[in-house]
């Protein structure tokens, strides 16, 4: 193989040796042209096809185009430039040749300069394309240079095939920026009306409007003339016709630059409302000199046979592009009449699909609604689209608003089974009820044998409510109860949102009671549920009396909530039964003083003073309890407790 790759270097120094001898040797550098007098002249490429030659500019990365015709079977092709750069531009002074016939290897060199792309399987006599990228260095002169193709077979680790291509490098006319433009392609190509709204104008008034321009290749393009098509149909040109020409013309306009072409134009009596289709004719050049010097433009090469240059570049191109304006004047008549079915035909326009983002919608909040609007005819396209979104009313007010105050969306064509994306942007009202609502899609096209075609779709949006409830205050009797004893707990739930609350339930936890459920059932909205039920003590309070209120409900479809409230219960040890036989009665011995308990006033005032200790003991207890508890609601009002739940 290397031995293969040692007979292109002799080849490539005789083409070099043979165009200089016909060439000024400052006019191109060493090898220039070498594709196209050598290889196709001479030898010939075994794999490489040469349509046009890639152009460049100094500092900017370039798209290299490269074409594989297969002599036979090729398996795993991989292409990319070769790394041996050295056996081509660094051909020692003592090997016979000139040392002067040394080129430039006119690329940056990074980690992806010389990685090749797969091609893959290429059947013998058939061809496939890949487009290598490169950029291009910065101390680079205008000129041609030939650069190494590598074909590697059986894999980017096979066997490698070295051939040759010319690239033309212009200087650079922009700023030595690193960005490249992302829409770039290998020819000249624009984009008109880019990132603008359609223009809109009213009769009988002027029409000021600027069109975005843009050039969206890599390469600059040189006087380029815009001109809009004229026409004296009130059907096709809804403008007078004032100047003599209405050309825009621009010396240079750079990769990815965007200019402005500014219109103010007249509308004409006899314009009808709708949308306008303006025709526009660019011309440009590829390079600046066009025509002039073509042995230094791009695509020129040596005659051999005639000795003259001969350009392939047609120097002048030329492209068409529509751009539509809408205008508002008369209606125009339908002369085609009633739409009849039986004799004529238009697009079907349908919802193919549509979803919300997010898919929740809650009531107060915004969304985006997209829709996927597709032609489901099968042979009739339409054209000069408007699809105006209007959403269901309540009490004469839509449930859905926009912030412009309108939901209407502009497309100019839509072919036979082809979609498109709608996208609007609306805010749900928070006062709107829990349900779907309606949006209608409404639309208004023309088909070639209908204009101005209605029809309408509708949609189902549901839109969701929070739920929302708060509790009344607490009645608890008694507050305080022994273990085994029971209090009555009422207090009311309000339903204080816009959707029903079902099954509603109430249940109590805590330590010193026995857990116990009451069902409330459902509560409409603005409602209120009541909740009555007695509640055991199971054990002496050992905290701060807390007894928790867990209330849960469901929604329309089940899903279960739950919230938690406290109130305050104290539950105490029982008290004591009072035995008489605890104190002695009359005969019985007793260790009170000798005379007391003779005394029957003496012995009656001992004994109710003992019941009395113990009264005073249990109120002491009691009380002490109220205490924490009165304690406990002071410190809660103070912090504000709010029973309101959401």
């Amino acid at each position: 193989m290397r031995m293969k790759n040692m007979g292109k270097q002799v080849k490539a120094a005789v083409a070099a040796i043979l165009l200089a001898a016909v060439l000024p040797w400052t006019a191109v550098p060493a090898m220039a042209a070498y594709e196209n007098v050598y290889d196709n002249r001479f030898y010939g490429n075994d794999f490489l096809i040469i349509r046009r030659d890639p152009t460049g500019r100094v500092g900017k990365s370039m798209s290299i185009p490269v074409t594989i015709k297969a002599p036979y079977d090729m398996e795993d092709v991989w292409v990319g430039i070769s790394s041996d750069i050295s056996s081509f531009y660094e051909l020692p002074a003592d090997g016979g040749m000139d040392a002067s016939v040394q080129n430039t290897f006119p690329f940056e060199i990074n980690e992806t300069t010389f990685e090749p792309k797969k091609l893959g399987d290429i059947s013998e006599g058939k061809t496939k394309s890949i487009t290598l990228t490169a950029r291009v260095r910065r101390d680079m002169k205008e000129g041609y240079y030939c650069i190494p193709i590598c074909i590697y077979q059986g894999g980017k680790d096979g066997s490698e095939e070295i051939e040759f291509m010319n690239v033309w490098i212009g200087a650079s006319t922009t700023s030595d920026s690193d960005e490249t433009d992302e829409d770039s392609t290998e020819e000249i190509e624009f984009v008109l009306g880019e990132d603008q709204s359609t223009p809109y104008g009213v009769y009988p008034n002027v029409m000021n409007f600027n069109i975005n321009f843009r050039n969206k290749s890599v390469m600059d393009a040189y006087d380029v003339t815009v001109s809009m098509e004229l026409s004296k149909s009130d059907d096709e040109f809804p403008f007078m016709i004032n100047d003599g020409n209405y050309d825009r013309h621009f010396d240079v306009i750079g990769a990815g630059e965007t200019v402005t072409l500014p219109y103010s134009m007249a509308i004409r009596e006899e314009s009808y409302t709708g949308f306008y289709p303006i025709k526009f004719h660019v011309t440009y050049r590829e390079s600046i000199d066009g025509e002039k010097k073509v042995s230094e433009g791009p695509g020129a090469y040596l005659n051999q046979e005639t000795g003259e240059t001969v350009s392939t570049d047609t120097s002048v191109q030329s492209k068409e592009y529509e751009f539509y304006v809408h205008i508002t004047s008369k209606e125009r008549e339908d002369s085609l009449g009633d739409f009849n079915e039986n004799d004529r035909t238009k697009a079907r326009i349908i919802v193919e699909s549509m979803h919300t983002e997010p898919e929740k919608i809650m009531a107060g909040d915004e969304f985006d609604l997209v829709l996927t609007m597709k032609n489901a005819s099968t042979n009739v396209a339409a054209s000069n689209i408007l699809f105006t979104l209007e959403p269901e009313k309540v009490d004469n007010a839509a449930v859905f608003s926009t912030e412009s105050g309108s939901a209407s969306v502009v497309v100019n064509a839509l072919g036979a089974g082809a979609s498109t994306e709608l996208r609007v942007r609306f805010l749900a009202k928070a006062g709107i009820d829990q349900r779907s609502y309606t949006v209608t899609i409404k639309e208004k096209y023309d088909s070639p044998e209908f204009k101005n075609a209605e029809e309408s779709v509708t949609v189902d949006i549901p839109v969701y409510q929070q739920a929302r409830l708060s509790t009344s205050t607490f009645d608890i009797m008694p507050d305080s109860i022994e273990v085994g004893g029971e209090t009555n707990i009422m207090f009311g739930i309000n339903n204080t949102g816009r959707i029903t609350l079902y099954n509603v339930n109430a249940r109590f936890e805590a330590d010193s009671i026995q857990t116990t459920e009451a069902y409330v059932g459902n509560i409409e909205p603005g409602q209120t549920g009541n909740v009555d039920v007695m509640v055991t003590g199971a054990a002496p309070t050992m905290d701060d009396g807390k007894v928790k209120v867990i209330i849960s409900y469901e929604d329309e479809n089940g899903e279960v909530t739950e919230t938690e409230k406290e109130l305050t219960l104290y539950v105490t040890e029982p008290m004591p039964d009072f035995d008489d036989s605890m104190y002695p009665m009359d005969g019985m011995e007793t260790d009170a003083p000798a005379g007391i308990m003779d005394d029957p006033v003496k012995s009656k005032l001992v004994i109710a003073g003992g019941v009395l200790v113990v009264i005073l003991a249990i109120a002491g207890g009691t009380a002490g309890i109220k205490h924490r508890k009165k304690k406990k609601q002071q410190k809660e009002e103070e912090e504000g407790i709010d029973d309101d739940i959401s």
